[in-house]
């Protein structure tokens, strides 16, 4: 591989032959960790936005939403198709024939050449994955799982919800639909050392994950994590440590998994620390050259395993 790492928009390019983007949509979906289902807190790192835009309380319609994404994104990347990305909370997570009309509303945009459907492994079941899988005879679908950790202790203390096993659930019942799987994993997590992090870079990298998205925990206002930060029972990672951890992580998955993120975008008025993670190139430009000081690539540990 000439680059060190199996990037996204180099992967969309090679299937479509052009600059494809991804448009954050907001379905107005929510969680089992917050309805009450689960729990009503959500996980310890998670607002109320949950990770969302707001245009679904603006009153914005998928269509409207990505709509208004295709011409900014036009505009800034020359983008020519797109890629609906279902962000906010759980968008699995709802009635059957609800989410048939989310989907393909977000399909029957023109230049609409796929979806990438965010949600929880423990939010999955066969009507849901069938749906998906009718989509992928003639369309790209991405389903991204959060995981974070393969450690039940660490997502226990997450108020994750769900157990490591339940994420190995969902991998199998969706494997050989035509469905592409990507990881969510979250770096620097409470207690968590670096050997925590490299055993679940180990542990999803022999289960045939097609992508993963690695994230910064980073402390947001309102949450149960800003109380453990303020209190001073939990310390950030810093920006060279988290590239180091980077470094490691990629060595050890496999050279084709599609890495789709490496790092967060948090939203400047609802973050508290750490400051360095506003600057994301900063991050990804010290995560570049510590694989070239290394003399390394991602798989490169992992093609030495048997």
């Amino acid at each position: 591989m000439n680059r060190p790492y199996n990037d996204l928009n180099t992967y969309l390019r090679g299937i479509f032959g052009c600059r494809v983007q991804k448009i954050s949509v907001d379905a107005g979906l929510s969680c089992p960790n917050r309805d009450g289902t689960l729990s009503t807190g959500g996980c310890i790192y998670c607002n109320e936005r949950g990770s969302g835009t707001g245009a679904h309380a603006q009153g914005l319609s998928i269509r409207d939403q990505i709509l208004r994404g295709k011409a900014a994104l036009s505009r800034r990347y020359k983008a020519k198709k797109f890629i609906a990305y279902f962000q906010s909370f759980s968008n699995t997570y709802a009635p059957l024939e609800r989410l048939r009309r989310l989907y393909e509303e977000a399909l029957s945009v023109e230049d609409v050449v796929g979806l990438s459907i965010g949600t929880r492994p423990d939010c999955v079941d066969e009507p849901v994955l069938s749906l998906l899988q009718g989509y992928a005879r003639d369309h790209l679908i991405w389903i991204e799982y959060g995981l974070q950790s393969a450690h039940d202790t660490t997502l226990a203390q997450i108020n994750r919800g769900h157990d490591f096993q339940c994420f190995r659930a969902a991998v199998r019942a969706t494997q050989g639909r035509g469905i592409s799987i990507c990881a969510h994993v979250i770096l620097g997590l409470p207690n968590e050392t670096k050997a925590h992090m490299l055993e679940t870079a180990k542990a999803i990298a022999q289960m045939g994950i097609h992508g993963v998205k690695i994230h910064l925990l980073y402390v947001i206002r309102g949450t149960p994590l800003e109380t453990l930060y303020r209190q001073g029972d939990y310390k950030c990672l810093g920006q060279e440590e988290y590239a180091d951890i980077v470094c490691d992580f990629l060595e050890l998955l496999p050279k084709d998994m599609i890495i789709q993120r490496l790092t967060g975008d948090p939203h400047r008025e609802e973050l508290v620390a750490p400051e360095w993670s506003l600057r994301k190139g900063e991050t990804l430009n010290l995560i570049k050259e510590e694989l070239r000081q290394r003399h390394s690539w991602q798989g490169k540990f992992s093609e030495m395993r048997p």
